[in-house]
């Protein structure tokens, strides 16, 4: 007993450890922040960060991770693998297709979801909840963090994507109590992904650029499925305008590009020996040799496939090129590209308004995604991918960072509480659909308050007054325009070089669009009297939850002021009172 402590007062309680956890349909993942506020991704003791969400069950011992991945060539039928979708949903409602290499979901009772293996030494078949599956696999994450830190693991913020169901997290929450683990928040993979990122302008100097005013889209592309969110980042405080979701899109389709190729070639060489793409253990031989050649490949110009004794006791080895499998997967590249513009219009924006594009999950390391986004949105817009920026985070680690730095910052607090204070659904939260600004001379509108902020919010501008005198304040709403012009064509006099072509190069029919804002009503006007030559008037716009808007002008440094309140109504009309 120390000096300090009274003897017979009781111990303190132990003090929570809570983590950070992405439990994803492919991979999952584990993080922790530290001392330093740095969040970091905790190795399993396979030394993997990314641990495939798979279990698998051979003569009776239990596999998980890489080496129960491994079994999904030798013993299928008893390799668990792509559930955690299948959470909190009825057995009419899941798609078992991304199960066809591995145990197909079954049926259980009325209409629950569950997988027949062999657990044993013998033959006897059991089933196998898909609760249960999720609480062997949650039980293993909980105790790799707890060997990784050195002490137990009682608590997590959880990822899932924005479109899971309150049934869904309720399920995912249940299994994680059952593995040991209290769920004490839930977070949209998104958010935490672009959490992490601004967190990381932060601890990197860059803190105003992360709480600058901007319109973020977040592409999470998974392995067997693909989840977009157009966020507005407004002041540090994040706004869900729009997500998207495409079930079939992801890295398995860029995988069946290379297996397809593969089997082809092979073919060609070994007609005797048959198609590998009608043998099941040849399928997943090649599944398992295309993820690694992808992989290999978005991060060097070349990649082979070497499989031993495909088919009929015959090796098979193939060179792929980066740009060969550019080729070949081109319209499931493009099929990226317009997935995201559709997200886009989906937020009824334009691909103007968008300021960055963060790629996360692990098909974001695939460099032609980003190049293709790059070539078709503006200059303006900043793409975040390794493959663009060197200080990149890992993509597959984003979503589990962003979880881990919310953990930090809410585990001494208890849970009702978090509930309480937290928005149960981000998309509802009240915001301003078009921007709130002045109008200027020449009719030209100034943005005070951009559209998509979240509500209450103040904003604060200055306006010149280089002449003084009497100024008059007009406040507008204002809407978004998209300005396209077309350069200028030389002026040839009625005449036609010989060597011009019938047709204008791209260059001249190339159309400039750019994004402008104009007034679209007058909501109130107020006038400051004499005010000082070279002097400034400030302009104060308070937006309540309610979307009424209060308005302060005066003139800076001087004294009193003209304050009035736009009663909001539909279209927010009103008038100043």
């Amino acid at each position: 007993m120390s000096d300090d402590e009274v003897p017979g007062s009781p111990t303190p309680p132990p003090t929570k450890t809570t983590i950070g956890l992405s439990f994803g349909n492919t991979n999952s993942s584990i993080a922790y922040t530290g001392a330093d506020g740095k969040p970091e991704v905790i190795a399993n003791e396979e030394g993997d960060r990314q641990i495939p969400s798979i279990l698998s069950y051979v003569s009776g011992e239990e596999y998980t991770g890489t080496q129960a991945k491994a079994q999904i060539v030798r013993n299928p039928t008893n390799t668990v693998a792509f559930f955690r979708d299948f959470l909190g949903k009825g057995f009419g409602n899941v798609d078992p297709t991304a199960c066809h290499g591995s145990a197909h979901p079954k049926k259980l009772g009325e209409d629950g979801v569950g997988f027949v293996v062999k657990e044993g030494e013998g033959e006897e078949e059991t089933e196998i909840s898909v609760e249960e599956v999720a609480v062997r696999h949650l039980k293993r994450l909980r105790q790799s963090a707890a060997d990784y830190l050195g002490r137990e693991v009682g608590s997590a913020v959880l990822t899932v994507p924005s479109d899971f169901t309150e049934e869904q997290k309720s399920a995912v929450s249940k299994a994680a109590s059952k593995a040991g683990l209290e769920i004490i928040q839930t977070i949209h993979e998104p958010v935490a992904a672009l959490l992490a990122h601004d967190a990381k302008l932060l601890q990197s100097g860059e803190g105003d650029e992360s709480k600058h005013d901007k319109i973020v889209l977040v592409a999470d592309l998974g392995g067997i499925r693909s989840d977009i969110a157009v966020i507005a980042s407004r002041g540090g405080i994040y706004t869900t305008l729009a997500t998207a979701h495409d079930y079939e899109l992801g890295g398995s389709t860029l995988d069946k590009v290379l297996i397809e190729y593969a089997a082809k070639e092979f073919f060609k060489k070994n007609k005797s020996a048959g198609d590998p793409r009608e043998n099941a253990r040849s399928v997943a031989k090649l599944t398992l040799e295309a993820e690694a050649v992808r992989k290999a490949l978005s991060i060097g110009q070349n990649a082979s496939f070497s499989i031993e004794s495909l088919i009929d006791g015959r090796d098979f080895t193939l060179a792929v090129p980066r740009t060969r499998y550019e080729l070949l997967a081109n319209k499931v590249f493009a099929s990226f590209t317009r997935f995201i513009e559709a997200a886009v219009q989906k937020a009824e924006l334009d691909i103007l308004d968008v300021d960055t594009i963060l790629l996360t999950g692990g098909t974001s390391h695939t460099p032609k995604i980003a190049a293709n986004l790059q070539a078709h949105f503006p200059s303006t817009t900043t793409i975040i991918a390794p493959s663009t920026s060197a200080t990149a985070t890992n993509p597959s680690e984003l979503a589990v960072r962003g979880a881990a730095i919310q953990a930090s910052l809410i585990s001494e607090f208890e849970k009702e509480d978090i509930e309480s204070s937290t928005e149960a659904v981000v998309t509802v939260t009240p915001h301003t659909h078009h921007p709130i600004g002045i109008v200027l001379g020449n009719d030209n509108f100034a943005v005070i308050v951009p559209a998509d902020t979240p509500v209450p919010a103040r904003r604060t501008a200055q306006i010149p007054v280089p002449a003084g005198g009497d100024v008059l304040i007009r406040l507008a709403e204002g809407v978004r325009e998209i300005k396209v012009t077309k350069p200028e064509k030389p002026a040839t006099n009625g005449t036609k070089d010989a060597d011009d072509s019938d047709e204008d190069s791209d260059e001249e029919d190339e159309e400039v669009r750019e994004r402008v804002f104009k007034s679209k009503k007058v909501l109130a006007e107020a006038g400051i009297k004499g005010v000082k030559k070279g002097g400034k008037v400030e302009v104060q716009v308070n937006v309540q939850a309610d979307l009424s808007v209060s308005l302060v002008c005066r003139e800076v440094g001087g004294k009193g002021g003209v304050r009035g309140t736009i009663e909001k109504a539909q279209g927010m009309n009103g008038s100043a009172k």
